[in-house]
């Protein structure tokens, strides 16, 4: 059994398709994996014309399907070039989408894995807690189960405008910065020193008094809230956790 490695990113996992996807018994994998007896370890690096050979033979099948793998492979799984690969599959075996056929499950697999990615950016676009720096530039923390941090980009660009903003994926170590005109993504150091407003512990304190008062003791909704807005997501919100600073 082959057993392909490649470097994690979207090209590499289209290089090593390029190889995959005649090759029946075989994993493809960015992480480490444990290997089957007599396993033949692939180390794939980005190879474009293979890349592009593949993306050009699915555009022909399905136009938005290079989107849906995209998502997938965003997915912090181990098995996520696996459900990738087999989506792929279909897809080149039926030359035409797929999504269609919940029943299959290997498409049922795909668009799990995809609805999480989906699901999770829309949520932090309401979960994401800005703090105002001291030179007025705003920056958020967050922790995301996946790697959401450019598909989370686009909401707060057109929401912020020309407000500048630094958003920290610290578990993935990167950040994207926007000073108002141009954005880039720079990797980090996990945790960064950040100077804060005068008027930051203000509007925090804020916060802890608008979630107070719609709380009503008298009827708590913990296990409501708790399906709403997770509690690995507390670590960066003030009002959930008042020794945010």
């Amino acid at each position: 059994m082959n057993v392909y490695i490649t470097d994690g990113t979207e090209n590499g996992f289209y290089t090593a398709a390029f190889f995959a996807c005649t090759d029946s018994d075989c994993l493809v994998a960015s992480q480490s994996v444990q290997l089957p007896l007599g396993a033949q370890v692939c180390e794939i690096s980005e190879d474009e014309e293979k890349c592009a050979r593949v993306k050009k033979r699915l555009r022909q099948y399905d136009g938005t399907c290079l989107n849906d793998i995209g998502l997938i492979l965003r997915r912090d799984s181990p098995d996520k070039e696996m459900v990738a690969l087999r989506y792929l599959r279909r897809i080149v075996r039926e030359r035409a989408p797929v999504r269609d056929r919940r029943a299959d499950p290997d498409v049922a697999a795909a668009l799990d894995e995809r609805g999480k990615v989906t699901l999770e950016t829309h949520r932090f676009t309401g979960f994401l807690r800005f703090m105002e720096g001291a030179n007025g530039v705003w920056y958020a923390p967050f922790s995301p189960d996946n790697d959401i941090l450019e598909l989370l980009l686009p909401h707060f660009l057109r929401r912020l405008g020309a407000q500048p903003f630094v958003i920290h994926d610290v578990r993935r170590r990167k950040a994207a910065l926007w000073n108002g005109k141009d954005c880039v993504i720079v990797p980090t150091q996990e945790k960064v020193e950040i100077s804060l407003s005068p008027d930051e512990d203000d509007f925090q304190a804020l916060w802890r008094q608008y979630y107070d008062s719609v709380n009503i003791a008298q009827r708590p909704h913990e296990k409501q809230m708790k399906g709403y807005m997770p509690v690995r997501y507390w670590k960066f919100m003030p009002e959930k956790n008042p020794k945010l600073r």
